[in-house]
């Protein structure tokens, strides 16, 4: 199993910036092959918003491109999401995933951003 902790949610201004973090622990972590970052509006379908390889390959959702950066440091098993430039349209609850031969997911974290 894997344990995954985000922290870093919060309220800010448009234009803003915040940063996520998810913190992850569990005995399979080392199996572990992409870790990201999803989030979820009031009505809405929860989607990718970025993610990243073991090796260090990321993708990213085209809303957030060139606002967001992915980040992992492997050794703290630890996975940040800067987000800069923030719209209201970005406002969600945040969740960190883990994928292996399963899904694993955090309890989420509110991201609120007010014009």
């Amino acid at each position: 199993q894997v344990q995954l902790v985000e922290s870093g949610g919060g309220s800010v201004q448009a234009g803003g910036s915040l940063r996520l973090s998810c913190a992850a622990s569990g005995s399979i972590f080392t199996f572990i092959l992409k870790m990201g970052w999803y989030r979820q509006a009031p009505g809405k379908q929860r989607e990718l918003v970025a993610d990243i390889t073991s090796g260090g390959a990321t993708n990213y959702a085209g809303s957030v491109k060139g606002r967001f950066t992915i980040s992992r440091d492997n050794t703290k098993k630890m996975v940040y999401l800067q987000m800069n430039s923030l719209k209201p349209e970005d406002t969600a609850v945040y969740y960190c995933n883990a994928e292996g031969s399963s899904k694993f997911w955090g309890q989420g974290t509110q991201v609120t951003v007010s014009s």
